[in-house]
């Protein structure tokens, strides 16, 4: 991995929190609130200077513009909810470039994994543990995107700080 391992520890302890909140909030209310991604945004204004030479801090908010953008055509399209493209756009600084094939990759096993143990607890006595969430009733053709994009971001973070440079 590109990470640098320093900066992935760095961000992991602020940014883990806010991953497993997007999570649940995706999951109970199928959205993500605004709060969630203005903290995401400030962990990384905050700490990056710290956590990465500030050149590469500087670039990496090219990268939230360039999702950010990407992401409200997808939303315009209908094709991605608003509060997944904000995430995704306040996710992208704490992504090393070189990382991005890995990145996609990670993700859509980690869309896949979300999807099925979704499903699964939506159709077993799991569902007992939180009968309120919107998630479990939502069309067939809508599902809380926020618990594979926050766990993709928690994840990648994770293996940085065990295999990034």
């Amino acid at each position: 991995m590109d990470i640098l391992s320093s900066a992935a520890l760095w961000f992991f302890p602020f940014v883990l929190p806010l991953c497993v909140y997007t999570c649940y909030t995706d999951m109970r209310e199928m959205r993500i609130t605004n709060g969630t991604v203005v903290a995401l945004f400030l962990v990384f204004v905050v700490i990056g200077p710290l956590a990465l030479p500030f050149e590469d801090y500087l670039w990496r908010y090219a990268y939230f513009g360039a999702v950010l953008v990407a992401g409200m055509a997808l939303n315009a399209a209908g094709a991605m909810g608003a509060g997944d493209a904000k995430f995704a756009a306040a996710a992208a600084p704490f992504i090393h470039i070189g990382d991005l094939r890995f990145l996609m990759v990670l993700f859509a096993a980690t869309l896949l994994a979300a999807f099925a143990s979704h499903r699964l607890a939506k159709y077993t006595p799991l569902r007992r543990i939180a009968p309120d969430w919107e998630s479990w009733d939502a069309p067939a053709k809508k599902f809380p995107m926020g618990l594979a994009l926050g766990g993709t971001l928690a994840i990648y973070l994770g293996l940085g700080i065990l295999y990034g440079r």
